[in-house]
């Protein structure tokens, strides 16, 4: 205005000789104040002027940025900030839209006090709530520009930092200006997404202490947030997400796996697992789900790269759900857990080609690869542990039995995680690693009813004995067991086997046994008796398995047990102890001792529970016995370090065993119903005996004849004869009846494979006597008899006349030999 004559500056429109009164003579003056107060009050009172004013400072404006005024350039904004602060007419559509061109020409130019200035100016006018929303006004150019420069790399450190927070900055302008309004979207398009996210994560990684950021959403300092682009940055990542709907959130989250990715931030995943735990705090808790889907679809999408890549994924999931298992989870529950399943398959089938591939090359590099895939696999596991530990009960019995489901059976078709291929060697891996997540998912859980826990198509999968032929798999089995019956959280002060002196002290919880719990151990108690019986006999038992099996008896005593279940496990540990004494499995010295040391752990466990005076007398002095006689029976001795096991047990004396008569005597004295304590315990043979690649429990018959008086089965044999089928058939001389004779063996067999165990007693029972007579003829004739009143005759079916057929043992305890 200058070089304009007086006639001509009062020529021009009113609105021109406003705007050019505002601006001094010498720019360092600033804003001429009096004539900006005239320029305002015209724009108010003729809001119809404003596009023009607009227009005639963006004019002066773009002039002055070209002749590097920025003097006037920083009066200009001054001015044009005032007005759009004083000004909320209809009319300011058109003004905004040259206020925008003015930004976008501060933010083009190359100077970095004119891009901050455009910025800060940008960030009032988002801070501006107009009445109607422009629906054709468009952010797009702001977008690139505000994350251009948020990855500024001036080579001054102060001015680099102060564009990228400028940036920064601007990004969260546009965000605020556009989310608010439904109408709007555009901002959530993933062009523009893809450029904001990025530029916020690349300033958020230069946060010194992740650890301290990664919780809720903080409330930094105002001189915090300006001066570090970091805090910053994840501020405004904060508020983007915490404004995101469940129609946009994907497009905000993918960016965050392309940054990432590119970046080769998985490996070490600090920065990966501090983005996530923001994302999870910052969204609204019914879209975890949404977050949750696309780690998984990820982890697919990356599912050929390195082990640490796909670890470092699966620990980010592990986070995320651990967050979202508090809230709402959705419809994910099972995706996730089939999903990770699949990929615990993958990476045992990747660990096995290595090693098939790496035979021949060097063992470090093998090492190596094995290492990173248990890395996987254990992460897998974590994460499926963490996640059903923290549902809901209803929500985690369901995981517990698809679980289950997905647990590989040796022998058996139609498994849906398919290990065909991975041999058995990748099967028991498979084994193993679902036992152990399902380890995690049942710890803590609390069923009213046993049976709730322990439903049928859970219980009988995970007894089945295929799951025993591996110790470690069988330990696996009574954890989860433990798991599921400890209700009263008793399991700790059980821990190790042990003679405990006084079982009072450990101040054991329980309640009194409820109906259903009845009625689960009349339809089941069988299965649990029988795991523990063939868990006993394995010969690949260590210490860790003992203990576990003593655990296993000592908490169905404390949960299960009524008068009629006492009487089952005394009826168990009886057995147990006659797997010891009379070693038909051919047993290792240490097992036996084991096994004498597991029952009179338990004995001593179970007479002070019922606190029967005269049972907990007999079993205190078949302890002290053994203490000074046979110190090897008992838990203290035979698992330590360095025990001195005996080169043989056939010559021991009844005193050092617990005997039925005695218990049964004790025991009927106090009001227990005895009976049954004469039948000894024989286990449930089932289909699942057939698929098992061990050896049956029952590859032979045989007819056990106790001529101990007084009913003893449980004490020392010291002298064995035994008689085949063949001598019989010879001696007896029934020629002709050959055929008759396999009939009738075909007919017994499936008659001891389906009858009910108490309904072949009682029918052995009856038909001791004949049985009697007719044993006594053939011994009189073919046996010495034995020197001593104490030994057993066992009469042996050869596997030849049997083609391996499972068939029973039957003891007779009131049969004597004269």
């Amino acid at each position: 205005s200058a070089g304009v004559c007086c006639c001509c500056a009062a020529l021009r429109p009113r609105y021109k000789r406003l705007v050019d009164n505002i601006f001094p003579e010498d720019p360092k003056d600033g804003l001429v104040k009096a004539d900006m107060e005239k320029l305002t009050f015209y724009a108010v009172s003729a809001p119809e002027k404003l596009d023009r004013i607009g227009a005639y400072l963006a004019e002066r404006l773009s002039r002055d940025v070209v002749r590097h005024r920025y003097g006037y350039v920083l009066i200009a904004m001054e001015a044009l900030d005032q007005l759009l602060m004083a000004c909320h007419s209809q009319s300011i559509k058109p003004f905004v839209e040259s206020f925008l061109h003015m930004v976008a020409k501060l933010l083009e130019s190359g100077e970095p006090k004119l891009q901050v200035l455009g910025t800060n100016s940008f960030v009032k006018f988002a801070n501006i709530e107009e009445d109607t929303p422009s629906y054709h006004r468009r952010y797009d150019f702001f977008v690139s520009r505000f994350s251009a420069m948020c990855h500024s790399c001036d080579p001054d450190p102060d001015v680099q930092t102060e564009i990228r927070i400028a940036g920064i900055r601007g990004i969260q302008g546009v965000v605020r200006k556009t989310v608010n309004d439904e109408l709007r979207a555009t901002i959530w398009e993933p062009q523009h997404m893809d450029k904001i996210v990025p530029s916020l994560l690349f300033n958020m990684q230069k946060i010194e202490d992740i650890d301290s950021r990664t919780g809720p959403p903080s409330s930094p300092t105002g001189g915090e947030k300006e001066e570090n682009p970091a805090l910053l940055a994840e501020n405004c990542f904060r508020e983007l997400l915490g404004r995101a709907t469940y129609g946009n959130m994907n497009n905000a989250v993918r960016p965050v796996f392309a940054h990432l990715d590119h970046h080769r931030l998985w490996d070490p995943n600090e920065f990966a697992v501090s983005c996530f735990k923001i994302i999870m705090y910052s969204i609204q808790a019914q879209y975890s789900h949404h977050v949750i889907q696309e780690i998984l679809g990820h982890l697919d999408v990356r599912k050929r790269d390195s082990p640490r890549v796909r670890a470092g994924i699966i620990q980010v999931l592990l986070e995320a759900v651990a967050i979202a298992a508090k809230g709402s989870i959705g419809p994910t529950v099972l995706e996730v857990f089939n999903t990770l399943l699949k990929h615990l398959r993958i990476s045992v089938d990747f660990e096995l080609s290595d090693r098939r591939s790496s035979a021949g090359s060097a063992a470090f590099s093998t090492s190596s690869k094995e290492s990173d895939e248990r890395i996987v696999q254990n992460a897998i596991i974590q994460t499926i542990g963490f996640f059903g530990s923290n549902l809901p009960d209803y929500q985690r019995s369901e995981i517990m039995m698809f679980i289950m489901g997905k647990v590989p059976v040796l022998g058996t078709a139609s498994q849906s995680l398919d290990t065909s291929h991975l041999g058995d060697l990748g099967t028991r891996r498979i084994q193993i690693m679902l036992l152990r997540s399902l380890l995690m998912v049942t710890s803590g859980y609390k069923a009213t009813t046993i049976s709730n826990a322990l439903p049928p198509p859970f219980l009988d999968p995970l007894l089945s004995p295929s799951l025993m032929e591996d110790s470690e798999l069988r330990q696996l089995v009574l954890e989860i067991l433990h798991n599921l019956i400890d209700r009263h959280d008793n399991r700790a002060k059980l821990r190790g086997i042990r003679i405990i002196p006084d079982v009072s002290d450990l101040k054991i919880k329980r309640d009194k046994i409820s109906r259903q719990d009845v009625s689960f151990m009349k339809k089941h108690g069988q299965q649990l008796y029988r795991h523990i019986y063939l868990g006993c006999k394995e010969e690949d038992n260590v210490q860790k398995n003992f203990e576990l099996l003593f655990t296993s008896l000592a908490l169905t005593t404390i949960e299960l047990a009524n008068e009629e279940v006492v009487i089952d496990l005394i009826r168990l540990a009886i057995a147990l102890q006659d797997i010891a004494i009379i070693n038909e499995d051919n047993l290792p010295v240490f097992n036996r001792c084991g096994v004498m040391a597991l029952v009179a752990a338990y004995l001593n466990f179970l007479s002070q529970m019922i606190a029967v005076p005269a049972f907990c007398q007999h079993v205190s002095k078949v302890i002290e016995t053994r203490t000074l006689e046979a110190s090897y029976f008992l838990p203290e001795t035979i698992f330590k370090d360095k025990c001195n096991l005996p080169k043989s047990l056939e010559k021991h004396e009844k005193d050092l065993f617990f005997l039925t008569n005695q218990i049964a005597e004790s025991l009927g004295g106090s009001g227990y119903s005895v009976e049954r304590l004469s039948i000894p315990y024989v286990p449930q043979v089932t289909d699942e005996d057939r698929l098992s690649r061990r050896k049956s429990i029952v590859d032979t018959v045989s007819i056990q004849v106790d001529i101990l008086p007084g009913n003893n089965t449980e004490d020392k044999i010291d002298n064995t004869e035994e008689i085949t089928f063949e001598a019989l058939k010879k001696a007896i001389d029934n020629n002709g009846l050959e055929e008759q004779e396999k009939e009738k063996r075909r007919l017994v067999i499936e008659k001891f494979q389906k009858a009910p165990f108490e309904e072949i007693a009682a029918q052995c029972e009856t038909k001791a006597n004949l049985l009697h007579d007719r044993l006594a003829q053939i011994l009189e004739l073919t046996i010495r008899p034995p020197p001593s009143p104490s030994g057993t005759m066992t009469i042996t079916a050869g596997h030849a006349h049997y083609h391996s057929v499972p068939v029973y043992e039957m003891k007779f305890p009131d049969l004597c030999v004269y």
